[in-house]
Parts: structure tokens; sequence; C-alpha cells
């Protein structure tokens, strides 16, 4: 099991405490039901590990599995696992997954959407994730995505679609929700939807997940396997993505450029030569990325995104905050339009060293926002670089004003109160009366307070989110959000059909059959007197009259018959009940 120190703040908020006594009879009906057609079906479609991963990963196929007990099968495999509760935003789960760490959400999805939800649950987590993570070639490659996605930069698009999805699954999955207050809730993800401008780092990286992690198939075109989780968890989508109708495309990193609609089964689905070819791509990815390229191209990225992100600079130095903008310095040849001169960081900004926050440079101290100098001085001189004895020839002697020339033009005049080092290099220089310009614009003023001066000479990276991120969302209020809590399906109008379920539950654990007779027919006459619309539970009696070989229950032909009529009610309650039936 974990340890609470070995997992940061800003993460361990959003495990919670997986609380068994909320699964109710019905959903380890439901759970049980997936897993019986998951197991015949995937046995033929699926990648070969499933089936054996199921088993060495600590998943039963009887009931709900605990968290705990998956968390140390899955240590054979150099992971963990952890409970969640509904969706967490994308760079945390992201960030678990770089640590080696699956989070399972341990809501159970409602009987009504059994074949498929758009929320996060444990059969998509537990059934879906966890039984491929035994494969090592596969495990490795969601530990680099979660690895390479920790460092993506997202736009505020992005959250605001992210918001809208979970609002939607939420409504979904909640038995109390009206049809208004889904309609409501689809018509916000459209409107989300619809407001993006451009595709984020994120967003790319969203769509090879997309196309490989939940909705990947493997080997031959011909005749592919299925390794997604979303595909796994989803016992009606998968049962149809075999048709000629939804395209099998060859996968290749041209994947991030197809979009994708969680609310629709999907049209097109990529085919891995296999596990290795996924990491390829991925690392033909990563050398786009902005944490690899840095410079201006990185920082434009920043500005567009217009969310927190940090700027590394090549003397270590991280700035982690929204980018408003930058100056270039128009004179260099160096790239189109010139080269980074002035960094413009708006609300609070973080300086930091390796990750760590440095000592009075936090997001609350530079609350109103941070600006910056890049390059060499007019000199050559590195200003990370500078020696006591250069600064005092520039005229930064105790109580005198000194100046520092940018080959940029950016001049910056003030009294050097401080110096900030790492390992042997200057990180920060700190002025009092201090003007910063860059020829007619004042970038910094004397009233404005302290100057604390980053020292750099390029941007050498560009990630998504801060460098010290429990501390930076401690200063931004992030670790006040509101986090998911575990939920239960029971409600008062299902309460009495879950005592019939937790009865039938019962009598299958029972080891003779003559003993459970009477009772199975008492069980149906209440199931057919006042629960005439529910399916699974006559599924379940005729299961237990046949795992017992009872022949002559009165009442099986009635039971059949309804069956029948509830499966014309619904396409997916016919596909639902009759490949049942064909397990029988």
């Amino acid at each position: 099991m974990l340890k609470a120190n070995e997992i940061p703040e800003y993460l361990s908020r959003y495990i919670v405490q997986q609380t068994p006594s909320l699964y109710t009879p019905m959903d380890h009906a439901s759970w049980r039901f997936i897993l019986k057609l998951s197991k015949a079906y995937y046995s033929k479609h699926a990648h070969s590990k499933y089936l054996d991963g199921l088993e060495e990963t600590g998943i039963s196929a009887e009931e709900i599995p605990l968290i705990s007990t998956m968390d140390q099968a899955l240590q054979k495999f150099g992971w963990h696992a952890v409970a969640v509760s509904g969706f967490i935003p994308p760079a945390v789960f992201m960030e678990f997954l770089a640590r080696g760490i699956l989070p399972i959400a341990c809501d159970m999805r409602q009987i009504e959407h059994l074949a498929y939800t758009p929320a996060p649950d444990i059969v998509h987590e537990a059934a879906g994730h966890a039984p491929i993570i035994a494969d090592p070639e596969y495990a490795k490659y969601l530990r680099n995505y979660g690895e390479l996605s920790e460092k993506s930069i997202y736009s505020k698009q992005d959250l605001e679609v992210y918001e809208a999805v979970r609002c939607l699954s939420d409504i979904k999955e909640n038995p109390a929700s009206t049809a208004e207050q889904i309609s409501e809730a689809e018509k916000r993800l459209e409107t989300a939807v619809a407001s993006v401008d451009h595709v984020s780092e994120a967003s790319q990286l969203a769509r090879m997940a997309w196309w490989t992690i939940e909705y990947g198939m493997i080997g031959d075109l011909q005749n592919p396997k299925i390794y997604g989780a979303g595909l796994l968890s989803s016992v009606g989508e998968s049962f149809h993505c075999f048709d000629p109708k939804v395209k099998k495309i060859p996968f290749s990193i041209d994947c991030i450029d197809v979009n994708y609609d969680i609310t629709r089964p999907q049209p097109q689905l990529f085919v891995a030569r296999d596990f290795q070819s996924l990491s390829n791509s991925l690392e033909d990815l990563a050398k786009k990325m902005a944490f690899r390229i840095g410079g201006a191209l990185a920082l434009d990225r920043a500005v567009q995104a217009a969310t927190a992100t940090t700027s590394v600079l090549d003397s270590g130095l991280q700035i982690s905050g929204t980018l408003a903008s930058y100056l270039r310095d128009s004179s260099s040849e160096r790239g189109r339009g010139g080269v980074p001169s002035y960094l413009k960081f708006q609300g609070p900004t973080q300086l930091s060293f390796r990750n760590l926050q440095l000592d009075n440079q936090g997001a609350d101290y530079h609350r109103e926002g941070f600006g910056c100098p890049v390059g060499l001085l007019k000199s050559g001189t590195s200003p990370d670089k500078l020696s006591e004895s250069e600064l005092r020839a520039l005229g930064f002697t105790s109580g005198k004003l000194g100046r520092l020339e940018f080959a940029s033009g950016v001049v910056v005049e003030g009294e050097l109160t401080d110096r900030t080092e790492r390992e042997g290099r200057t990180l920060i220089l700190t002025f009092k009366n201090c003007t910063v310009r860059q020829g007619d614009q004042i970038l910094f003023q004397p009233d404005w307070g302290m100057f604390d001066m980053g020292c750099g000479t390029s941007v050498v990276s560009v990630f998504g989110g801060a460098a010290d991120r429990t501390q930076y969302l401690h200063t931004t209020d992030g670790l006040k959000q509101p986090v998911g809590k575990p939920k239960t399906n029971l409600t008062d109008s299902n309460r009495a059909l879950n005592e019939l379920y937790k009865r039938v539950r019962t009598l299958r654990k029972s080891a003779h059959a003559g003993s459970i007779e009477n009772e199975l027919d008492a069980i149906h006459a209440e199931l057919d007197a006042k629960h005439e619309g529910d399916w699974l539970l006559r599924y379940e009696l005729l299961e237990l009259l046949a795992l017992n070989k009872i022949t002559n229950a009165a009442w099986k032909p009635s039971v059949l018959k309804r069956l029948a009529e509830i499966s014309s009610t619904s396409k997916e309650k016919s596909e639902l009940i009759a490949r049942g039936l064909e397990l029988l």
C-alpha cells in the first residue's frame, strides 16, 4: 500500500476511501453480468493478456473488486492502484499514471447504463485498464504517456470542455436527474466544444489516449484484437466494433489529427502493429512539444493557452504562471520575428528551481504578475554568470544604482540588494528603486516595489502547470476545489428490488438445489408482481436454475416471456438479454 508521503498533496487529495457497503446487490449483479459477457467475448476478441490479466491484477468476476486487493496485485508489475471518485482532472489522472499509479473510480454504473457509461466507474478502470497493465510493454507505454502528458500544455478551453464533460457525465449517472437537466448539460458541452479554436498539446495527447489507451486495437488489420479500456469496459460498443461499418485504420501518429465524441460510438478505430509502435509514436510526438523545443514557438503555445505554464531558463530558473505576452529582440537574425527578450506573466507567478519553490518567491509574493528579461548582456556576458567584480564594474555597489544593458535593448537600472544562487549559477538578482525599459516602453518602475530579475539567456523549455505544484495550488486556491465523494446507486425507488437481488445473491452461495427452489418461487412471485420492468434479476433466476440443474420450475416460461417483452422495448436490452441467454 502506498504511504501518504509518497504522493504529493495536490494528488493525494483526490484519493478516497472505497466503501464496499455503498455497492448494492444490484451493483454486484451488474458487475457479474458484465464480466460474464466480457470473459466469453474477449476470450476471442481481446488482446491475449486480457483473461490472464484479470486474475493477475486481482479482479474477480463474482463481485466488485476491492481496490486494496488490486493494489497488492499490481505491485508485482511495479504499479499501484488508488481509489478516486468520478471524474478527476485529466492532468491529475496523467500524473498518477506517470508515477505508476492507476487511479480507479470506485463508483459503479447504474443498471440503466450497463452496456456503456461516459462517466468513469470501476468497470472501466478496473476491468478495462488494469488487465492489460500485466503486459510489460503496454505498462511501459502507459507510464511514459503519463509522464509526457504531465508536461503538456492545457488551454483554457480544454478545461472548459473537461468541466462540461464532467457535469454531463455526473448528471447522466445521477438517478435523480431530470431530462431537462440532461439536455442543459448536453448544450453546455456543445457550447464548450464549439468554442475551441485551436488544438493544444493536451488535446493532441488526449486524442492519442482515446485512440490507443481507450479505444485501441492491436495486431492484424483484418483480424484485430481489443486492448483499449473504453472498449473492454463497454460490452455494447465492443460487440459492434468489428462491424465493417467501423473503419479500421493502421495506427500512426496521425491519430492526433482525428477528434472524437465521447457520447457516440466511434466511427473508426486505429489498429497498432504492437505496443512498441505506440511508444515510438509517443516519442515522435514528444519531439514536437514545447517542453522539448523551447524558444519562441513554445512561448507562443503558452500565451495561446492562457493557463498556468512553466518557462524554464537555461540557468535552471523555472517561472510558473500565466504567460500574457513576451517581447522579441527584433534586431536578432535568429528566427522569424526575433528571439524572446522579455517575458510578461499576469496573476500569481512562482519562481522555482528543480521543481522546488525558491524562498520568498511564491505565487503569493508575485500575486500581481512577474516580468523577466531574457538574453545576453550587451557585453556578451550571461547575467546568471556575473561575478561580484563584474557587478561592481557595472555600478552595483552599496547604495548606488547600477545598470545592465541587454543585447536586446532591455535596460535594467537599480540598486542591487540580494542575489539568489543555486549550483554555482545566479538565478535571481533583486533590485530596489528599479526601472526596466526597452526603448520607450517602461516594463517596470520603482513604485511597483522590488524587482526580482530572473537570470537566463534563453527559454529552453515550456511545460504545462506549475513547477512546484503543491505550493502553487495552495496559493491559488487550487487545493480548495471540490473533490468528488463515493456515491451509491441505492434509492428509495429501488430499495425493495435490491432486497430481492440480495436474496438471490445469498441463494447463489447455497450448496443444495433442493433447499433453494421454494425461495426461488417466492422471489419470482414478488418480482412478477412488483417489478415487471427489471430484466437482470429475471436473468439471474434463470442462471440459478441452470447452475443447480433445476428443470421443473413452473415459472420459467413466464420469465422467458417477460424477458422477450422487455427486449422489444430497447435494442440495447435486447442484445444484452440475448447474449446472456446464449451463455446459459
